[in-house]
C-alpha cells in the first residue's frame, strides 16, 4: 500500500509527544550541569568581603579544581578576572601586545573583535588578518598569534591535530571561551589563554579567567606596553606580575555567589572524569547531531570543512536560501512549545541555527530536540 505525500506531510507536521527536560541549548549563558539545584549555593560566603580569609579561600579554590579538572600543568598560572571572557582576552591584549608583530586568526565575530580592538584601540599596525580557517597552515609564528579555539559564531573550530608550532617566536595568545572543559586543549603550547565559566560549566557570567605560561609571563615581565593599561586589565605594574592574582585575590569585587556555583560545576566535572570526560558527553552529543543533519535534507552544517567543524557550538545553515525573519519565527514556534530555547545563531552570521552540545547538554534532551526542529520546519513551510 502507497503512502501519500499528504499523509507523510502531516506526520511531519505532528506535534512530537514529548519535549525535552532541560529545553535549554544557548550557547552562552549554557544550560546548568544536571541536577543542578538552587540549594548547592547554600555554602555561599554571601555578605563577606573577597578579601576575607574565606573569600579568598574559596577563589583560590576555584583556581586549584579548574587545574585539576582542566589538567593545567604547574608552569601555568591561573587567575580570575573581570568582564568574563571579553575582559579575560582584553587583559591578555592590553597586557601583552606590542613587541611583535601580530597574526589574528578571525574566524569570526569574535576574532574580528580581537583584530578591530589591536588595530584600532591598540593602533598596532602590523597586524596581519586572516579571516578563513582555510588559511591556517600560512600562520607565523615568528608573530604574536592571537585566535578563537572554537568560533561560536560560524561553527568553525581549530582542528586537533597539531598545528601550532613548537619552535614558535612570537606568542600563542588564545580565546579559549566556547573550547575550555568542552575540548581537550595543549597546554604547552598556549601561552596565554582566556574563558569562562559559562560556557563549558554552565557557570554564571561576569567572571572571566585567564592562563598564562612561562613564557608570557616572561613578556609581562621584560615588556612594559606604551599605552596606560586600564586597571581592570592591570596583570603587572613597572614589569612586576601581580602574583596575588594568581593566588585568589582580585581586580575588583567578585561575586562569592558566582564563585559557589563555578566550585560545584567543577566538582561536576570531576566526576565525569575532567576534561576527558567531559570531552566524551560533547563528542557524544555532537555525534548524535551529525547523524540527524545526514538524514534530514533540510538542514547542513553551516562549517563546510569536517576537520575545522565545532563539536560543541554546532552551526546549522537551511539548504534553502532563508531569511533572519524565517529563522527567527522557526525559533520562536520552539520556545513557545519549551521544546528549545535560544536555537537562533549570533545577529552577525548568516540566517542560521546554533545549538550548544558541550558537556553540561544531556544526549537525550537532543534527542527530543530532534523531532520538535523537524515539526517547526514543516509547520513553517507549510504556513508559507
Amino acid at each position: 500500500m502507497s503512502i501519500s505525500s499528504g499523509s507523510i506531510n502531516d506526520a511531519l507536521s505532528s506535534k512530537p509527544l514529548s519535549r525535552p527536560q532541560n529545553p535549554c541549548f544557548s550557547s552562552g549563558p549554557c544550560a546548568k550541569p544536571p541536577f543542578w539545584q538552587p540549594m548547592i549555593l547554600k555554602e555561599a560566603a554571601l555578605g563577606r568581603s573577597h578579601r576575607s580569609r574565606v573569600g579568598i579561600q574559596k577563589i583560590h579554590q576555584s583556581l586549584i579544581s579548574m587545574r585539576e579538572a582542566l589538567e593545567i600543568p604547574p608552569s601555568h598560572w591561573i587567575a580570575l578576572v573581570s568582564g568574563s571572557a571579553t575582559g579575560a582576552m582584553e587583559s591578555l591584549l592590553w597586557n601583552l601586545l606590542g613587541p611583535r608583530s601580530i597574526s589574528v586568526l578571525a574566524w569570526d565575530v569574535f576574532g574580528r573583535r580581537w583584530a578591530k580592538d589591536i588595530t584600532d584601540e591598540l593602533k598596532l599596525a602590523n597586524t596581519h588578518i586572516y579571516e578563513h580557517e582555510t588559511e591556517l597552515d600560512q600562520t607565523d609564528f615568528s608573530h604574536d598569534v592571537v585566535f578563537t579555539w572554537n568560533a561560536s559564531t560560524s561553527g568553525i573550530c581549530a582542528p586537533q591535530d597539531p598545528w601550532i608550532d613548537p619552535a614558535r617566536q612570537g606568542l600563542t595568545i588564545c580565546d579559549a571561551t566556547s573550547a575550555a572543559f568542552a575540548l581537550p586543549l595543549p597546554w604547552e603550547e598556549l601561552d596565554a589563554t582566556a574563558f569562562s565559566w559559562q560556557k563549558g560549566l554552565g557557570g554564571e557570567s561576569g567572571h572571566g579567567v585567564i592562563v598564562l605560561g612561562p613564557r608570557a609571563r616572561e613578556r609581562l615581565e621584560s615588556y612594559a606596553p606604551s599605552w596606560p593599561v586600564p586597571y581592570l586589565y592591570r596583570l603587572a605594574v613597572d614589569r612586576k606580575i601581580n602574583s596575588g592574582l594568581f593566588e585568589g585575590q582580585t581586580l575588583n569585587t567578585p561575586s562569592l555567589l558566582v564563585v559557589e556555583d563555578a566550585l560545584y560545576a567543577l566538582k561536576w566535572a570531576e566526576e565525569q572524569g575532567g576534561v576527558k570526560g567531559m570531552h566524551r558527553r560533547t563528542l557524544r552529543n555532537f555525534l548524535k547531531i551529525r547523524d540527524w543533519v545526514e538524514k534530514t535534507p533540510w538542514i547542513d552544517f553551516l562549517a563546510p570543512i569536517p576537520r575545522f567543524r565545532s563539536p560543541v557550538t554546532v552551526c546549522l545553515t537551511f539548504t534553502e536560501n532563508l531569511v533572519w525573519s524565517w529563522v527567527q519565527n522557526f525559533c520562536r514556534l520552539l520556545e513557545e512549545e519549551g521544546a528549545g530555547f535560544d536555537l537562533k545563531n549570533h545577529e552577525s552570521a548568516p540566517p542560521s541555527l546554533r545549538i550548544w552540545a558541550g558537556p553540561t547538554i544531556e544526549t537525550s534532551d537532543l534527542e527530543a530536540l530532534f523531532p520538535w526542529l523537524t515539526w517547526s520546519y514543516h509547520k513553517m513551510k507549510r504556513n508559507v
